[in-house]
């Protein structure tokens, strides 16, 4: 047990500066070790919280109608693009809605992890993304076909079904499942 520390009567812990250099081998660089404290680490809960409810006609979520039912109030008649999830269960009841991201008149930034991230929290099977474009033409751009094509790809590898974009307009919508590019 010759030059273990740990193996010393009472532990390191016990141990005073001038007891540890009388070790046989220790050093400075030894004894530095062993009377550093202890770096922590924190221990973390993440909750989802509830800030408020809507009522809905609908028991599950069937089709992109169901959803803009859903999700119009929340995205129609903002000056901004704003980034939501519906959130399902497996029978595509819905859960949750969650803000992404609010952006500027004519994009907003969205990133897998945080569009995930209350996904995960909420215990969704399957997701719906919605975004408004403030113009009132819901008319995807190539920006918005990009995330799509990103968002479903992570949904796949996390295991949360993406079942549909859906672009809010002034009266009208886009579902990118409904044109079959999803």
């Amino acid at each position: 047990m010759r030059g273990c520390l740990l193996c010393f009567p009472g532990g390191p812990a016990r141990l005073k500066l001038t007891s540890i250099r009388e070790v046989r081998g220790a050093g400075r660089r030894e004894s530095a070790l062993v009377i550093m404290p202890a770096k922590r680490v924190n221990i973390v809960s993440v909750r989802l919280v509830r800030e408020s409810s809507v009522p809905y006609a609908a028991r599950s979520v069937n089709g992109p109608e169901e959803a803009v039912f859903i999700l119009r109030p929340f995205l129609e008649g903002q000056d901004r693009e704003n980034f939501v999830i519906l959130c399902l269960d497996t029978k595509n009841k819905p859960t949750a809605i969650h803000t992404v991201s609010v952006g500027t008149v004519n994009s907003s930034l969205v990133h897998p992890r945080e569009v995930f991230k209350a996904a995960i929290l909420a215990n969704a099977s399957a997701i719906v993304l919605a975004h408004n474009h403030p113009s009132g033409d819901p008319t995807p751009s190539s920006e918005d076909k990009e995330v799509t094509a990103r968002l479903n790809q992570a949904g796949k590898i996390l295991g949360i079904t993406v079942l549909d974009h859906l672009i809010i307009g002034h009266n009208d919508f886009f579902s990118f499942a409904g044109k079959r590019l999803l």
